[in-house]
């Protein structure tokens, strides 16, 4: 500021200088007798003076301070920032923001406010034209950093709680720029935000100043009315971002934590509304209906529901891949020894313990930490589109109330504008979230493709080795096909004969009596008694336990006549099917 108030005074010097002796003279010439009346000329010349020089100042001091303010940003960007290295680089993204892009759209703006001094008589006209051609860059750039200015001061904030770390702030803003004062930092932050509101005072300082009947007169107009609309339009930004960052957050709230939170205005709140949906769903009052909101909002359910279907699928391929990797036939005994069996042991082995852990681990980094990423900040949204229901009961409802009283309440004010907010939030923003969460999922899907490609291609060089030492390695595919089909028939043939076999040389199934079997439930009864057994003992008979523990005559096994083993008579693949 101390640098705004030098430059002003230093223009206000030279523009009055021309005037200082003309003024001298008639303060001289004050005691001669003259006429007390000028000619209708000589007044209107005077006022077109006055008019002319009052304009000249004002265009002079939006000059002038526009070269203030950009120092003062270059010193924050360049010289401040450079030395706070204490801080943590996310809490200096935070704290200055997108200043460096303030300050590449105002050095632009001021190289061109500049050059408009080369042509006095059109410079007006030119000034507002300046403003109407940056009108959508100035409002980009100051609509992001003061959203994000309440974020900044929160975090000056926590500074202050820190005695040692906010002195070697202030030392560094002190040395820098030592007009701050004690404010500090939060000096600093400030000044793009009274920029932003300035400039509409200022051009309507040099509107005030030029004649209704000039040319240039309309076009500070309209560049006037640009102004005020993007400060208008950075607060109702601003107002969203509030809105979005309320609703958005996901609180994990316990019971007792939820009930804690329910009182008589909630209660009556979360009554209107059910009940005005009810009638809604019952016919008696109209639904509001909102065309291109609801497209937006199927367009969001799809998405969502491909996001949380692939999570889903995702989890199960994995689970899936891992369980087949995690069978080891190099820890079964297949009583198999040599040949393709011990090939494919080591290619199992290779498979299990290096190829599939180094592609896990990428599967995971690549696709399913960014798919979980992805399902997170569906979050937000569905946050907002279920509050923005609820705001909608609350609108239609004091619409109808509107319609009887004709009046409502601050409090119901604010739940109508509340309604309109978040409407216009989503309608805005909704559509770029939709095509920017295609674009990541398109993005997932192909980093899933090539990785599955180059497993499959690192898993078949790896394979390579073992398949080429197989007997079937230089078939074709209907060849091998055919093989396969006749290895697994002659298979299942034999499987079919050894059951055959080994059913006739079963022994045939015995058929006790019914009497029989009552009398030995009736001796195993008493078989306990001491007398009982010994009077049984004498007449020759055995105990049921006796029976069991006795070992039975070793007859020949039924498989031993069926000579050497099956699978050891047959080879898996036949000589002859291969040649």
């Amino acid at each position: 500021m101390f640098i705004m108030q030098n430059s002003l005074s230093s223009s206000l010097s030279f523009l009055l200088q021309p005037l200082q002796e003309p003024a001298d003279m008639a303060d001289c010439g004050a005691d001669e007798p003259s006429s007390r009346t000028g000619s209708p000329d000589q007044e209107s010349q005077v006022s077109e003076d006055r008019w002319s020089l009052h304009q000249r100042l004002a265009v002079r001091e939006l000059i002038d301070t526009e070269v203030s303010y950009l120092h003062l940003l270059q010193l924050c960007a360049l010289d401040i920032r450079s030395r706070l290295q204490q801080l943590p680089q996310g809490d200096l993204d935070v704290l200055f923001s997108n200043i460096d892009d303030i300050i590449k759209v105002n050095s632009k703006f001021l190289q061109d406010l500049q050059e408009t001094d080369s042509k006095e008589e059109e410079q007006v006209q030119l000034i507002g034209n300046l403003f109407l051609e940056f009108q959508e860059e100035l409002e980009r750039v100051y609509k992001f950093y003061c959203a994000n200015y309440d974020q900044a001061l929160l975090l000056l904030e926590s500074y202050r709680r820190e005695p040692e770390l906010q002195r070697e702030i202030q030392g560094v803003i002190e040395s820098v720029m030592p007009q701050a004062g004690p404010s500090g930092l939060s000096f600093l932050l400030v000044i793009p935000l009274q920029r932003i509101t300035k400039y509409p005072l200022l051009l309507q300082k040099i509107l005030e100043n030029t004649p209704p009947d000039s040319g240039a007169y309309p076009v500070l107009q309209r560049a006037t009315s640009a102004v005020q609309d993007v400060n208008t339009n950075i607060n109702e930004y601003k107002r969203r971002k509030e809105v979005a960052s309320k609703y958005t957050k996901v609180e994990q709230l316990t019971l007792r934590e939820r009930l804690a939170r329910i009182n008589t205005h909630t209660l009556s709140k979360k009554t209107s509304r059910l009940s005005h949906l009810l009638k809604q769903e019952a016919g008696l009052v109209p639904r509001t209906e909102d065309k291109e909101f609801d497209d937006l909002e199927e367009r969001f359910h799809w998405v969502s529901l491909c996001v949380t279907e692939l999570k889903n699928n995702m989890a199960v391929y994995l689970d899936n891949l891992e369980a087949f990797f995690r069978f080891w036939p190099r820890e079964c005994d297949l009583d198999i020894c040599g040949g393709p069996v011990v090939q494919y042991c080591n290619l199992a082995r290779d498979l299990q313990l290096q190829a599939f852990p180094e592609f896990k681990q990428r599967l995971e980094g690549l696709v399913w930490q960014p798919l979980c990423s992805l399902a997170k900040a569906l979050g937000g949204p569905q946050n907002l589109i279920k509050k923005r229901l609820d705001k909608l009961l609350d609108f239609e409802r004091l619409e109808e109330k509107q319609l009887e009283e004709s009046s409502m309440t601050y409090e119901e004010k604010e739940a109508w504008h509340m309604y309109q907010t978040l409407n216009s939030l989503l309608v805005a923003e909704l559509p770029q979230f939709n095509q920017l969460a295609m674009q990541w999922l398109g993005q997932i899907l192909r980093t899933f493709m090539a990785l599955q490609r180059d497993f499959a291609k690192q898993v078949l060089q790896r394979a390579e080795g073992s398949l080429a030492q197989l007997p079937h390695h230089q078939l074709s595919e209907p060849a091998f096909r055919k093989l396969v089909e006749d290895a697994l028939g002659q298979a299942g043939h034999q499987l079919c004969s050894f059951q055959e076999n080994f059913k006739k040389v079963l022994p045939p199934p015995t058929v006790q009596d019914i009497e029989d079997t009552r009398q030995l439930g009736d001796w195993s009864s008493t078989a306990s008694s001491p007398a009982r057994r010994s009077s049984e003992g004498r007449r020759g008979l055995m105990r049921a336990s006796d029976i069991y523990h006795q070992s039975p005559p070793q007859p020949q096994s039924p498989l031993s006549q069926l000579g050497p083993r099956w699978w050891q008579c047959t080879p898996l693949w036949p000589e002859a099917a291969v040649k």
